[in-house]
């Protein structure tokens, strides 16, 4: 039975569908829906939790403790008719019955449907699709990329806005949940205090994904994703905690990031060589999209140096110390190295913090962005450079607003050449509604600095051999549900000349 609460209903996927109220469901153990990810040519990722009781305080979701077996069924046809691959993959109860089935098999660049049954009940229907062969450019691709989804912040309608862009795939970079604890105030508010065990991060991800709009989005089109802060802790650093709130001892704060881990990769469809080991975990990756781009997705959390000077936004002579790296020194031999293999047309690199030179009037610097690692960004920008890189383009989440940059080889020279370009998405719901300015913040010392919104949503990409085509999209508020969208400004990236071109 699918039992309602307010208006407005949207329905996910073929035969055996349910129905999900745009609030609130409750339909057997698939309150969290599905999702799948990682798509190479043969083969996708498929994700599911069992949870009738997803907010219970344990974690396990209402769940017994004896493991359950689930079927799961892919399908070229919404109806499920034809099946091309099928199997029974075990939910286990030390995983809180989440379920990662790496669907084999496949046909290369074609779009599947995908479900799974347990105990009795079906789950919705997700819709996904694997790469082209390596050898092949494929159909044009759309691609949407998001990041910073804070529940309290505002409803996530640029989620809904996503699924029905039915894009070919789907980038989220960063704060996928938040940590904190309840605030007063808000639109909606966090359940509980701020989360240090894994029953606490197992539950605020139960809160997150019974939320309609972002099992939508899951249900759209598969995903890549990597981690920033908050889905640990804000502005942590390898083994460094940038302030001690809550106060934990080092041995807490080890247990912190490990069930932070272990809850990340629990409700993320991500390959099981991203499974965490204690208290490390494998995220950076490339993925290849044929002939036509590969992706880089970046980890600049784990293995960075702590922030310069203390971190906030301010001059630090220590950002510019030659040893100090974000991504470290391995993740940076990793990306140029992949760089060098000049695989597709686009080299596309998915990471987390503001890439471009951006000071303010007084030439202050924000320590946690790449600007307080100054020697390690232009290792890559030389590097790329150096490798005869034609199409480096940086995709960027963290900051909240749109921006759409010039990548310089000297941030401080505006004559310097234009050597790469970024594009930055704004957030999902944090810092709320926003505002309609236009207008770049310091925007005389940072002439490569091209575009600005302070709305939140997405931004949409379509991907051909020739262009890239990137429109910004934002949703008139997250105060209120089931806000239009619109495009707020167009850019095309032309192949082998770096920069943005507003259309």
């Amino acid at each position: 039975m699918v039992t309602c609460v307010k208006r407005r209903t949207f329905v996910l996927g073929g035969v055996g569908a349910v129905v999900l109220p745009r609030h609130r469901v409750v339909a057997g153990p698939f309150t969290l829906g599905v999702a799948s990810g990682e798509p190479d040519p043969d083969s996708v990722v498929l994700w599911t939790r069992l949870a009738p009781v997803p907010l219970a305080a344990d974690g396990h979701g209402g769940m017994p403790r004896a493991d359950v077996a689930v079927e799961w069924q892919v399908s070229p046809d919404a109806s499920f008719r034809q099946l091309v691959a099928s199997g029974t993959a075990t939910a286990r109860h030390d995983e809180a019955h989440t379920v990662h089935v790496v669907a084999g098999g496949l046909r290369p660049d074609f779009e599947y449907h995908y479900r799974f049954r347990a105990q009795g009940h079906l789950s919705p229907a997700g819709r996904t699709r694997t790469a082209p062969p390596p050898a092949a450019a494929g159909r044009d691709l759309t691609m949407l990329f998001a990041s910073c989804a804070n529940f309290e912040a505002g409803y996530f309608t640029a989620y809904r806005r996503m699924a029905e862009e039915r894009a070919g795939l789907i980038l989220h970079l960063g704060d996928y949940i938040y940590e904190g604890v309840a605030k007063p105030g808000h639109v909606r508010q966090h359940l509980g205090p701020e989360i240090l065990t894994l029953a606490d991060y197992r539950r605020r991800y139960g809160q997150y994904k019974v939320d309609p709009d972002l099992q939508a989005a899951h249900a759209s089109a598969p995903w890549l994703v990597v981690p920033d802060d908050h889905d640990v802790e804000d502005d942590w650093a390898g083994m460094h905690r940038l302030d001690n709130l809550p106060p934990l001892s080092a041995a807490q704060w080890v247990q912190r990031r490990t069930a932070a881990f272990r809850a990340y990769y629990e409700h993320l469809p991500l390959r099981p060589r991203s499974a965490p080991a204690g208290n490390a975990m494998q995220l950076y990756r490339r993925v290849p999209w044929g002939r036509l781009a590969t992706f880089h997705m970046l980890d600049t959390r784990q293995f960075r140096d702590p922030q310069a000077c203390g971190g906030g936004s301010k001059k630090c002579a220590d950002a510019d110390r030659p040893g100090r790296s974000l991504p470290g020194l391995a993740q940076e031999k990793w990306l140029l190295d992949g760089l060098a293999q000049h695989r597709g047309a686009w080299d596309l690199i998915g990471q987390q913090v503001f890439f471009a030179g951006q000071l303010n009037a007084a030439g202050v610097g924000n320590m946690d962005a790449w600007d307080g690692y100054r020697a390690s960004r232009d290792r890559i920008q030389r590097g790329w450079v150096q490798r005869g890189v034609r199409n480096p383009v940086v995709l960027t989440g963290d900051i909240h607003t749109g921006w759409a940059n010039d990548l310089k080889a000297d941030y401080t020279d505006p004559r310097s050449p234009v050597v790469g370009t970024e594009l930055v998405c704004t957030s999902i719901t944090s810092r709320g509604d926003g505002t309609a300015k236009t207008s770049i913040p310091a925007g005389d010392v940072n002439p490569h600095l091209r575009f600005y919104s302070d709305r939140r949503g997405y931004v949409r990409t379509t991907i051909t051999p020739a262009q890239i085509t990137a429109d910004f999209r934002g949703v008139d508020a997250v105060s209120r549900p089931d806000a239009a969208v619109r495009t707020l400004a167009s850019f095309a990236l032309r192949d082998g000349r770096p920069g943005v071109n507003r259309l």
